[in-house]
């Protein structure tokens, strides 16, 4: 029972933090600070601190790859097979159908159930993970929907139509200035994201096997142990219950279809990885994490609203939970 309470703690959190904001404690926009304040420095240190104080071999990076490939197939299944919806649907199924929150919620659940050491295939599975939830998938989005970044869709597009209003150019220099502006966003949308910056500086390190000292790993502790605090209450700050029945389906679907993608993932991750069976199961634990703190921010950005995408994390959050505990006792009984 033990191993429970942390995750129950963060789940605790986030309640706190919507009733703080419905008791007028913090402002609809509050969260936005420890937004910047998560996204650009708290965890940036949590990735750091991993890295400096668990050991990190190379051959783990066959779970990063698997992080990649499990983040990246959800968005395009789910651009094909929602192509004659509403673009505000599909936008917001593909932020929020995809990706793992690892960094914030699933570190301090698999310490919990498995001890320090499965820090490490989690944090190795989050560098592949993370090139989608940071920056790719709302690349991925905004190219395929034809989405204008800068610009929530209510600002672009009012219609029902599957993609914005979009004609290709004929002329071979706006045809060449529309690759570079595209080459532009994906730049952008990648190097300008902090937390994916630094899992490349760590991974360059980890390759050339170059030791961070242990001063580092005390400097940004602090930070580094504010990480799950202060995205658990940004969640709660950011969230509302479904507006209308429109909201309850949206969070419905996403639900209906992140559950079956995870439980796949985590067959694939149990019965594939070449590793041991504890590194397994923290990966298959990483595979049935929760939506992403990142999709928040995208959908914000690119709706306008991350009120349903918090609510919708948040009942990732309780779903996950409950199926990593499962999973935690059902090969604990087959061990």
């Amino acid at each position: 029972m033990s191993t429970l309470i942390q995750p129950i703690a963060l789940l605790a959190i986030i309640l706190t933090g919507y009733l703080f904001k419905r008791a007028g404690k913090f402002k609809n926009r509050d969260y936005r600070i420890l937004q910047v304040a998560l996204f650009d420095l708290v965890l940036p240190c949590a990735i750091i601190y991993s890295f400096a104080t668990n050991p990190h071999d190379s051959s783990m990076l066959w779970i990063s790859v698997f992080g990649f490939v499990v983040a990246f197939i959800p968005p395009v299944l789910i651009f094909l097979i929602t192509r004659h919806k509403p673009v505000q649907d599909r936008a917001f199924t593909m932020l929020n159908g995809s990706g793992f929150n690892i960094g914030c919620f699933c570190f301090p659940v698999v310490q919990a159930f498995l001890g320090t050491a499965a820090i490490v295939p989690a944090a190795m599975f989050d560098i592949g993970n993370c090139v989608m939830v940071a920056a790719g998938t709302n690349v991925m989005t905004q190219t395929l929907l034809h989405i204008q970044p800068g610009k929530t869709l209510d600002e672009q597009y009012q219609g029902h139509a599957p993609v914005l209003p979009y004609t290709k150019p004929k002329d071979k220099d706006a045809r060449r200035l529309m690759r570079h502006a595209l080459l532009r966003n994906v730049a952008k949308g990648f190097f300008g994201s902090v937390p994916f910056d630094t899992y490349l500086v760590m991974i360059v390190l980890m390759l050339a096997d170059v030791k961070i000292p242990g001063a580092v790993a005390t400097f940004v502790a602090p930070l580094a142990n504010a990480n799950s605090f202060i995205a658990m209450l940004m969640v709660g700050m950011l969230m509302d219950l479904p507006a209308g029945r429109d909201d309850v389906m949206k969070l419905l679907k996403i639900i209906g279809l992140r559950l079956p993608f995870g439980l796949i993932f985590a067959l694939c991750a149990w019965l594939v990885l070449p590793f041991g069976a504890d590194v397994r199961e923290a990966v298959v634990m990483c595979c049935l994490a929760p939506i992403a703190v990142f999709s928040t921010l995208f959908t914000d950005e690119v709706l306008g609203n991350a009120k349903l995408a918090g609510f919708s994390l948040s009942v990732s959050a309780i779903i996950g939970l409950i199926m990593m505990t499962a999973v935690h006792f059902l090969i604990a009984a087959i061990a």
